[in-house]
């Protein structure tokens, strides 16, 4: 008796499991026939303003590829990362998605990302190609992890001077900005002398670390050394660079400020508190939309002075990326080709501001014709990836955390001895942080070396 009911609770069982298959089917064959039969749909996942847009581009490359659906996901920046994670280890990733250059080398250290080398060979020979000799240098490197390519450079963004050319030309007699450190210190010094004690020359944020970052790349030496095993902060170059952001506050040309104590940086610019802001092309809207119309040719921007020339910045923005466990790995690097091309570039910028990875784009007259944007243009020629390791955001937090406890310590007439101690210790205690870092990747490379 026993047996019989367990084989009617098992008939009872299958049938039910055959009613929900059918169900399955039938909401998949309604759920077909909603988005058309046929049609292969390509996952993208796009983040923030940029997945808000990006559908005017989609458009036309579902009119040029009548076979093909794209379906673009908004996520979240604040999100993303944690997402993409998630998405990865339960292989749920979509075809493609947008990502952030300095999480390509997590991604592509993961194996989660597919190499690009051969698709960008390939279409070499075709309309869409995707030459890397058009692309700004130091973007296409953030692209290179283990020897592969593993994205295509999106947009790009890098930060540069925005300052005031009636200030700077009131104390100076010129409205260039010097190229070099020791001039544009100068320079510094002057605008504070003529703003007085209640305003300053520069604003550098304490608790951002893109602008010690940008001054270290413009030294010879690497942050860190040998393939990313050890920190490099205490070589002659970051101990530098650390010395003369020091002496901004030093001598009093940068407030001891946070991000929340100057909210609007570029009201503060406008009103004359600071003469010059490092920050990126975002700003540039921010200018021309918060300063009066009699403030409009009052400010401009400037590639960042350097050591001994002309310095260079950070390598951002944002790159097209193809998952391993894509379903339709051909088709989502069409749609890479298409948003690759000068003409979506040049929209998508018009779009959303956003600066094109490409120089054959920036020919255009849109944007050679800008003033503002025209130095963004010469300091990508020069700009430097952040180094190439999954660990990296760690380590800029850690770059945040120690340069603002040592611009904390400095004081006004603080001789180059004093700042030189303070930025050595200073350089102590990041690379003792940051070798604590990167334990498991000295770890995990030696034992691949074993093998």
């Amino acid at each position: 008796m026993k047996n019989a009911n367990a084989r009617a609770r098992a008939r009872a069982a299958r049938a039910s499991l055959a009613l929900a298959g059918l169900a399955s089917l039938a909401l998949a064959a309604s759920l077909a026939a909603c988005q058309g039969d046929g049609k292969t749909t390509v996952r993208f996942w796009a983040m923030g303003s940029e997945a808000e847009v990006v559908a005017e581009l989609i458009e036309g490359f579902e009119r040029a590829h009548p076979e093909l659906r794209v379906d673009v996901q908004q996520v979240p920046w604040m999100a993303a990362h944690e997402k993409l994670l998630t998405a990865f280890v339960g292989e749920a990733t979509p075809d493609l998605a947008q990502l952030g250059n300095t999480w390509v080398p997590e991604f592509a250290t993961l194996g989660a990302l597919a190499p690009l080398d051969d698709a960008v060979a390939a279409s070499a020979t075709t309309s869409s190609a995707v030459p890397p000799s058009d692309y700004f240098a130091g973007i296409w490197a953030t692209n290179e992890v283990l020897g592969r390519l593993h994205g295509v450079p999106w947009y790009v963004d890098t930060r540069l001077l925005f300052y005031r050319r009636d200030l700077l030309a009131a104390a100076t007699g010129t409205a260039d900005v010097p190229e070099t450190w020791p001039a544009w210190l100068a320079a510094l010094r002057a605008i504070k002398a003529a703003g007085g004690p209640e305003r300053y020359a520069i604003l550098l944020p304490l608790d951002e670390f893109e602008q010690l970052l940008a001054l270290a790349l413009s030294q010879d030496e690497p942050l860190l050394r040998e393939d990313g095993r050890w920190g490099n902060f205490r070589s002659a170059g970051f101990r530098s660079a650390l010395s003369f952001y020091l002496r901004l506050f030093a001598d009093r040309l940068a407030p001891l400020v946070i991000q929340t104590q100057a909210s609007n940086p570029w009201h503060e610019l406008g009103r004359g508190y600071v003469a010059f802001m490092i920050s990126g092309p975002w700003s540039i809207g921010q200018m021309k939309r918060r300063l009066p119309a009699a403030q409009q040719d009052s400010w401009g921007t400037a590639p960042l002075p350097g050591p001994t020339g002309p310095g260079t910045g950070a390598a951002g923005g944002s790159s097209l990326v193809v998952f391993r466990g894509a379903a339709h790995p051909r088709e989502a690097w069409q749609l890479v080709e298409y948003l690759s091309q000068p003409a979506q570039q040049k929209r998508f910028y018009e779009l959303t501001g956003n600066l094109p990875p490409r120089r054959t784009t920036w020919d255009d007259p849109v944007l050679a014709s800008d003033a503002h944007v025209r130095a963004f243009r010469l300091q990508l020629e020069r700009v430097k990836r952040t180094p190439p390791v999954p660990e990296w955001e760690r380590i800029a937090t850690e770059m945040r955390v120690v340069s603002e406890r040592a611009a904390r310590r400095v004081g006004p007439a603080m001789t180059e001895a004093e700042l030189a101690t303070i930025a050595l210790e200073a350089a102590t205690e990041l690379d003792a942080r940051v070798d604590a870092i990167l334990e498991k990747r000295r770890w995990i490379l030696a034992r691949r070396e074993a093998r």
